[in-house]
């Protein structure tokens, strides 16, 4: 089982010998990861507001202003799984190269120059999908297969060709038993995230993302390792 505070300190230091090229990625991977329709869509309900004061319009306001909205979504949606999540794996994969390299900001189009990028879409797309599903039963169910498919952006970083159902499977046995120690780990950063807050993101940009990042890439490195052990993974 691995030591959270080892993979932090591994991971803090692992960040700070590339430190530009690894700021840079993760501020990246964080804006394609808050990528989201439902924002967009309230900011334009909002601003309707403004032309409530008129009510022989408020209806034909209201419909176009839905009318946009539904084609913001759409276009967003589609750029984030057609675009967005293949810069987030070349992301994943920059964070796992560098624990021993000292990678490019290019890596985050390795997922474009793979020769893999249908099923790289795909990959991403159902771990979304399957996430966001088990998340309108309940939110624990939700929370549970997150960090069930925790690694398969990992998996398939290393391993473009791989097909969805094996990266989904060895996922699921290197987090069998640590999705709770995961989530642990991921509430140990809420110090961070809130000091973030009081630098109004800058702390999140500078340090607390590409930290967080290089933290949960170890955890697949030694979660990796140990697949190899136990030999569900050659």
């Amino acid at each position: 089982m691995w030591n959270r505070a080892e993979l932090k300190m591994r991971g803090n230091m692992a960040f700070k010998k590339n430190y530009v090229s690894a700021v840079v990625v993760a501020l990246l991977m964080g804006i394609f990861g808050t990528v989201s329709g439902e924002s967009s869509a309230r900011r334009v309900s909002e601003n309707s507001d403004i032309y409530s004061g008129n009510l022989f319009n408020v209806g034909m306001i209201t419909g176009l202003l839905a009318g946009i909205a539904t084609v913001v979504i759409l276009i967003v949606l589609v750029a984030k799984v057609f675009v967005g999540n293949l810069l987030k794996m070349g992301g994943y994969r920059f964070f796992i190269l560098n624990q021993t390299a000292q990678p490019g900001i290019g890596t985050l189009l390795d997922g474009f120059r793979s020769g893999h990028y249908v099923n790289i879409v795909l990959t991403m797309f159902l771990r979304d999908l399957f996430t966001a599903l088990w998340s309108l039963l309940l939110v624990v169910p939700g929370i549970v297969k997150h960090y069930e498919y925790l690694m398969v952006p990992y998996i398939i970083a290393e391993n473009p060709a791989m097909d969805y159902k094996e990266a989904f499977q060895i996922s699921k046995q290197m987090m069998d038993g640590e999705k709770m120690e995961a989530f642990i780990m991921d509430l140990s950063f809420l110090g961070w995230y809130l000091l973030s807050a009081v630098t109004c993101g800058l702390l999140a940009i500078f340090y607390v993302n590409p930290y967080v990042q290089a933290s949960f890439a170890e955890m697949y490195t030694f979660n990796k390792q140990k697949a190899y052990q136990e030999g569900y993974i050659r």
